[in-house]
């Protein structure tokens, strides 16, 4: 029989803090908790069906996103992982583990749209949160274009591992995707992306990207989008463009400024006319024509380039156009430091699966550097995330701890410091 002591005192149980919820969970669980809205994935999959059993959607898109984040180089090994990690994972809202079986068929006949939605959701959710995180500050002599957005267009091909892919057939022996974009100059993130195929020509897609942009924004395209049909539908629109002349081109000069007014690297300023029979047809009205010595990534180049604006500086117009690297640096961003080379399944659905992954992936960690103040190059930020992902620690402290950020503002030594009253600010870190 037992003996119960009704008059004992009830230990108190310190209620545990936001802090330290965080030590008790991996850095990726933080991640996923506190910058995903989970809770909007089943209102975008509420009239798909699921394929696979007990393999809900939620789960194979984290996982995907498991994948970038660990740089998994096939999909049994991300199902390795999922089930190693199987605990784990249990405890991320509920993540199930999948054999490879499961999870390819899950990738094959799912419709990728749902990872498509869920990034511009994310994007957008980002975006109303920290307006400065999407539309940040142009710099430099770019700094003057406060209201226009600037945007870059290009594409960048994806070489896929099995050349006998017809579906996504390149060359003789070669299998690719080609993806085209527009990218944000001043905060070097997608505004809008589509796929097509390698060996289709760029200028194809150029109606659908111009159609992202607004009237008075500015497009920066590169020779291969010089397509004068749809630059004349912009151009009407409201649309300012800048592009890449195309060699042989024929044109007559309307007009052109003394060379002598012209400033420094600028070898021609010109009011021309198309002339051929095609073009004139296409584009009936004036262009302006400048020719510039332009730096593009240390080295100096004579270009000449095609634009609707009669009044900006010619140095203005070539600056502009140097601006389209930074769609450049974004895919060197997304090929060097997601999973972008090694795909985990031939079918295209599955292919698309994983680009969307990678690209919020890449969203998210662009997120919290932004947030984190973090002052180190996003491929050695991404390489760290990498290194702590199961580490069971505050995360912005770790970043703190390791230099990679300065201390958030509610870090919690900050509640007890040995400052003096007034002399708060003067100081990074608690001393003494």
């Amino acid at each position: 029989m037992y003996n119960f002591n009704l008059n004992r005192k009830k230990e108190y149980t310190p209620m545990k803090t936001k802090a330290t919820r965080r030590r008790m969970i991996s850095c990726f669980a933080q991640i996923i908790n506190e910058y995903v809205l989970g809770y909007k994935i089943p209102e975008l999959v509420k009239n798909e069906k699921i394929k696979a059993r007990k393999f809900s959607y939620d789960s194979q898109m984290y996982l995907l996103m498991l994948g970038q984040f660990l740089h998994v180089f096939s999909l049994n090994e991300l199902a390795d992982i999922s089930n190693i990690y199987a605990k784990e994972l249990s405890r991320i809202r509920g993540i199930d583990p999948a054999n490879h079986s499961t999870f390819s068929n899950a990738n094959r006949t799912r419709n990728p749209e749902v990872m498509e939605k869920f990034f511009w959701m994310m994007y957008e959710h980002f975006r109303s949160n920290d307006a400065e995180f999407v539309h940040c500050k142009h710099k430099g002599k770019l700094s003057r274009f406060k209201l226009r957005n600037i945007f870059a267009i290009d594409s960048t091909t994806l070489k896929l591992a099995y050349w006998c892919i017809n579906w996504a057939k390149h060359r003789q022996n070669k299998a690719a995707v080609k993806v085209h974009m527009v990218a944000n100059v001043a905060s070097r993130l997608p505004h809008f992306c589509v796929y097509g195929k390698a060996n289709e020509h760029d200028s194809k897609k150029e109606e659908i990207l111009f159609e992202s942009l607004n009237a008075g924004d500015i497009g920066i395209l590169d020779r291969a989008y010089n397509n004068f049909e749809p630059l004349y539908k912009q151009s009407r629109r409201g649309v300012i463009f800048v592009v890449r002349e195309k060699e042989a081109m024929l044109h007559e000069v309307v007009e052109s400024v003394a060379k002598d007014k012209l400033a420094k690297n600028i070898f021609a300023d010109e009011i021309i006319r198309l002339t051929g029979l095609q073009t004139k047809k296409s584009y009936p009205t004036a262009l302006r024509r400048v020719t510039a010595h332009v730096e593009i990534n240390g080295h100096w180049h004579d270009l000449t380039f095609l634009t609707n604006n009669f009044e900006w500086a010619a140095s203005t117009i070539a600056e502009l156009y140097k601006a389209r690297w930074q769609v450049e640096i974004l895919f060197k961003e997304l090929k060097q430091t997601l999973q972008l080379q090694d795909f985990f399944g031939e079918n295209e659905n599955a292919v698309k699966w994983q680009i969307w992954a990678a690209l919020l992936t890449h969203l998210i960690l662009r997120y919290i550097k932004f947030k984190s103040r973090a002052v180190c190059s996003y491929s050695r930020f991404v390489a760290f995330i990498r290194a702590v992902t199961w580490l069971k620690k505050d995360l912005l402290d770790v970043l703190y701890s390791y230099g990679i950020a300065p201390p958030p503002e509610n870090w919690r030594a900050k509640e007890n410091t040995p400052y003096f009253p007034g002399f708060e600010k003067y100081f990074a870190k608690a001393i003494g």
